[in-house]
């Protein structure tokens, strides 16, 4: 029979438990989530297939236009960072706009979009009496690669060549300080990569809450999106606010702001963001959706069917296919190799996106045996992002919605979303990993309780 003692003993000899139950509780929830989201980082940016073509006509040159370069990286490169960018340009018909790389071969982009460079640094160098006017340098993929190191070298010696006028967008500002560009200037960049930014390269003087910081012969801009604004204001130096304006309104973009820098709010970590790490630690059975490419679609519609549900997300395994797979050409020029044919992947798929307001409006997508229906991002008027978020709050919830719109630092107000709340069912599943994992300790010590000490050693 329990003594007094004995019952004043248990809640005391209870803690040790609660305590390695609730720490094992926690990395198992911290484990299984870095795995989680370590998979899902891993398919951002795969390989292009063998067998890839790599003939594309790169377009005419003016040589009374300035040029535009968009910096490519071989491993990678960031597809909503580098295609608004070339359609904002392009829009214009004011410069020659060109996407450029160490070599032709297809550049892998967010989500298995592969494109193929229109020049490499060879023609580009071979075409040009010098620099190009302007280069605009995206995210990189595999900073510490080689083909990450030919760029740099590359735009070093840009540099020392020339004066031309520099952009970076996004966390491309990282490259630009890895060749040493913004030593002793300030700059800006994404407000997460800021937070590492800050860390390797002191030598910058780092800003946020601005679109972009000008400092004359570069331009560094805020995260993702915000590389339009960096690149009207570019327009505008060379071209006029007028031409600027234009092209804001051909791609939809509401939040034009000429002649400043205009501040935005500064983003930091905050509670609602774990529907974000929800997203990116448990979501195990990503769809796998086709994102059927179609000839004249935009740039920067095609660019808002993959970044909003790959990079910081995890929605989606993307499949980038064609009608009869072979390459499409967009609104303005571009190249895309499509990674498979929609009869053939629709018995694979379990959503189907259709990019584009022309596709939409021509809504001719047939709905094959064992496939999905279409979805039309692009079947409302406005800029082109905004349906992405829409669909992600109708198909996943709307705190994931403004997660992705924190990180693509969205232009204005965001569109009307309507959809469940919050990602109730990943939570549910971060539970019960912390309650499978504490339960599975305090099972453990009961029995050894149950069994006893184990005997003494006999003594000699």
């Amino acid at each position: 029979m329990a003594t007094e003692v004995d019952r004043r003993r248990r809640p005391a000899r209870r803690w040790p438990t609660v305590v390695l139950a609730a720490l094992v509780a926690l990395l198992a929830v911290v484990g299984v989530g870095a795995l989680g989201a370590t998979g899902a980082a891993g398919e951002i940016y795969t390989a292009p297939p063998p067998g890839v073509p790599v003939a594309a006509p790169a377009p005419a040159h003016d040589p009374a236009k300035p040029t535009v370069a968009i910096v490519l990286g071989p491993e990678g490169t960031n597809v909503a960072d580098s295609l608004p960018p070339y359609e904002v340009f392009a829009a214009t018909g004011a410069f020659n706009v060109y996407t450029v790389a160490p070599d032709r071969r297809p550049v892998p982009m967010t989500g298995g979009l592969d494109h193929v460079p229109q020049l490499d640094f060879a023609a580009l160098d071979a075409l040009l009496p010098g620099p190009p006017d302007v280069i605009v340098v995206p995210q990189l993929h595999a900073m510490d690669s080689a083909g990450v190191a030919t760029v740099i070298r590359w735009l070093q010696r840009q540099r020392a060549e020339g004066r031309p006028l520099l952009l970076s967008v996004c966390v491309g500002a990282w490259v630009l300080a890895d060749a040493g560009l913004l030593d002793g200037r300030p700059a800006t960049s994404h407000w997460l990569g800021l937070i590492g930014l800050r860390r390797d390269h002191p030598e910058v003087r780092w800003q946020d809450g601005v679109r972009y910081v000008d400092d004359g012969d570069v331009i560094t801009s805020s995260g993702v999106l915000r590389g339009v604004d960096g690149s009207l204001r570019v327009i505008e130096r060379l071209r006029g606010p007028e031409v600027a304006a234009g092209a804001a309104r051909a791609i939809g973009w509401p939040d034009y702001v000429p002649g400043t820098a205009a501040a935005i709010p500064r983003s930091s970590p905050a509670p609602p963001d774990v529907a974000g790490l929800l997203s990116a630690a448990y979501r195990a059975d990503r769809p796998t959706t086709g994102v059927l490419l179609t000839d004249g679609v935009g740039e920067v519609e095609l660019a808002s069917a993959l970044r909003p549900y790959t990079e910081l997300s995890y929605l989606a395994r993307p499949l980038t296919l064609s009608a009869d797979g072979r390459p499409v050409r967009s609104r303005h020029g571009l190249v895309f190799v499509p990674r498979g044919d929609l009869v053939g992947a629709a018995g694979r798929l379990d959503r189907l996106l259709v990019p584009g307001a022309q596709a939409a409006r021509d809504a001719r997508v047939p709905v094959l045996p064992g496939g999905p229906p279409p979805t039309y991002l692009h079947d409302r008027p406005g800029f082109a992002f905004d349906g992405a978020l829409r669909d992600i709050a109708a198909t996943d919830d709307v705190a994931t919605a403004r997660w992705v719109a924190k990180t693509l630092q969205y232009p204005g107000p965001e569109p009307t979303l309507t959809g469940a709340r919050w990602p109730w069912a990943l939570t549910v599943r971060a539970v019960l990993i912390a309650a499978v994992a504490a339960g599975a300790v305090v099972l453990a010590v009961r029995l050894r309780r149950r069994r006893g000490p184990p005997p003494a050693a006999p003594r000699r």
